[in-house]
């Protein structure tokens, strides 16, 4: 029988099955898309060069295939063939595309929820805290755990509604993206059959496990009796796996944090901080280059941000829109509104992009694949810088959120984002940075994918202004767009631009 195998996929040597588009049993025609692989480089559509009956797939989703390696078995010459019991039993792999681990075969009645995959550079994520136990019942869209991740924790919600049949990542585990955290099912024979039926199930007592929980000995020295919140049974620290390793690039002791900003008082990563670089391994220990000179391997947050940003400019063709404002009208209102509520200018300023991304549906937009695909709610992400790197939380529906509403919004997400929490993750449509506190009265930014657009603020400052032909003083911004072009022309994104000045310039019409 003839088998489908992944073609080159741009510079990809490989990727992960995303979605299976055909089941088995079904027909088979070319140019029939069969499945999305997702590579480094985006979401990859597979077609069928044969025609037949996919009679078996051999990878199945979440699963990873190399260049010319085999997804599946086509058989037949029209849709009178069916794999034939004698052949090979139906298991879960062959009809649904999942492993046995996934789900049980052909009744369906076990599903698994999975370690999500929330960045392009997440290898593997920590169970921190779950909200459910086992034998409850959960609706779709429910915050069921906790997980880190490289960058912060984050909540997952259910992608299923069901019962909550056996927890298989306790807390503390440390498990590979879309790997099998836990299974949902009415019994839990149907789990034992389905889990029986896959192969290399990550079960309880692995050595990941015991490595999770078993924390950081407390050094000779530190005191255990001043930081009682962050000990645990055998006087070990509470932290996570990701704090250990950065705490282990820098050289730092943690036993001197206290106490973590995670649950409970767990150390996360983002609570570690910064120490003298360790020296590489075979390196001489003094620095070189001069004084003060050092060299130290990048921790995972700075290689996750180094990435995801290669990847945006290797990938996305930017184009750039540069507007400065009036400024003055801004501050007026901003300053107004300031002494009823806590808001500040950046809280205007996103105002005034969802409500222009609103009246601009492109900006609402993203690349799957070789589709683009609208949104209909704006949600706006907000850049937070932090001593280790840069983080997007995210303000859901923010062109339903009125000013008062935003300011409190934007500085809840913020501070926990600082705190190692990050919100809406992945849901972004466009980002807002702005460093005009920090006194830059310019600058370009890079999109953030899968994103469209992102806006860069400089500060207010004082600049002489013409006006009917006088000359005057008075404050200035300065806005700068960065787009797709694959999804945004230019024409759009001025008149997006131009239609932003004027709700800044005259924010009054926001409210």
């Amino acid at each position: 029988m003839p088998s489908i195998k992944l073609p080159q996929v741009g510079k990809a040597g490989g990727g992960t099955v995303r979605r299976w588009r055909k089941k088995v049993g079904e027909d088979v025609r070319k140019g029939d898309i069969l499945l999305e692989i997702e590579t480094e480089e985006g979401v990859v559509e597979v077609e069928s060069g044969v025609e037949g009956v996919l009679a078996r797939v051999v990878v199945g989703e979440g699963k990873s295939v190399t260049v010319g390696g085999e997804l599946a078995v086509v058989g037949g010459e029209g849709s009178g063939f069916r794999v034939q019991g004698s052949e090979k039993k139906a298991s879960s792999e062959e009809v649904t595309g999942m492993s046995g681990e996934q789900a049980k075969a052909a009744g369906g009645k076990v599903v698994a929820v999975l370690m999500p995959k929330a960045g392009q550079s997440m290898e593997e994520g920590t169970v921190v805290k779950w909200h459910v136990k086992e034998g409850a019942r959960i609706e779709k869209g429910q915050v069921i755990f906790e997980i880190e991740t490289d960058k912060a924790t984050m909540d997952v919600e259910a992608t299923d509604a069901g019962r909550v049949a056996k927890i298989v990542a306790k807390e503390g585990d440390v498990v590979k993206v879309l790997e099998a955290v836990a299974y949902l099912a009415e019994t839990d024979e149907d789990v034992a059959a389905a889990v029986a039926e896959g192969t290399g199930s990550r079960g309880q007592g692995s050595g990941k496990q015991e490595e999770a929980v078993a924390g950081t000995n407390v050094e000779a020295g530190s005191s255990v009796a001043a930081l009682p919140a962050v000990v645990i049974e055998g006087g070990r620290l509470k932290t996570s796996p990701a704090a250990r390793k950065v705490a282990s690039e820098r050289g730092v002791d943690l036993g001197v944090v206290g106490m973590g900003s995670g649950p409970g008082g767990r150390i996360l990563s983002t609570d570690v901080p910064m120490s003298t670089p360790m020296p590489v391994a075979g390196e001489a220990a003094a620095p070189r280059g001069g004084e003060g000179a050092g060299r130290w391997k990048m921790s995972k947050m700075r290689k996750a941000i180094a990435e995801n940003l290669s990847l945006s400019k290797r990938t996305i063709p930017h184009f750039y829109v540069r507007a400065t404002v009036n400024a003055e009208a801004l501050l007026a209102f901003y300053q107004g509104q300031k002494a009823k509520y806590p808001c500040s200018i950046n809280d205007v300023v996103v105002m005034a992009c969802a409500k222009g991304i609103r009246e601009f549906p492109q900006f609402r937009s993203r690349i799957e694949g070789e589709e683009i695909v609208q949104f209909e709610g704006v949600n706006i992400g907000i850049a937070v810088g932090m001593d280790e790197g840069l983080v997007v939380p995210v303000v859901v529906n923010a062109d339903q959120k009125t000013l008062k509403e935003l300011g409190m919004e934007s500085k809840r997400i913020a501070t926990a984002a600082k705190g190692g929490k990050i919100e809406g993750m992945g849901k972004g449509m466009f980002t807002i940075t702005n460093m005009g506190m920090l006194g830059v009265e310019e600058f370009a930014a890079i999109v953030n994918p899968p994103e469209v657009g992102i806006l860069a603020v400089g500060a207010v400052r004082e600049e002489v202004i013409v006006s009917g032909g006088t000359l005057k003083a008075g404050k200035v911004m300065t806005m700068t767009l960065s787009v797709d072009h694959r999804v945004i022309d230019g024409i759009v994104a001025a008149k997006f631009m131009a239609r932003l000045k004027e709700l800044v310039e005259r924010p009054g019409q926001m409210v």
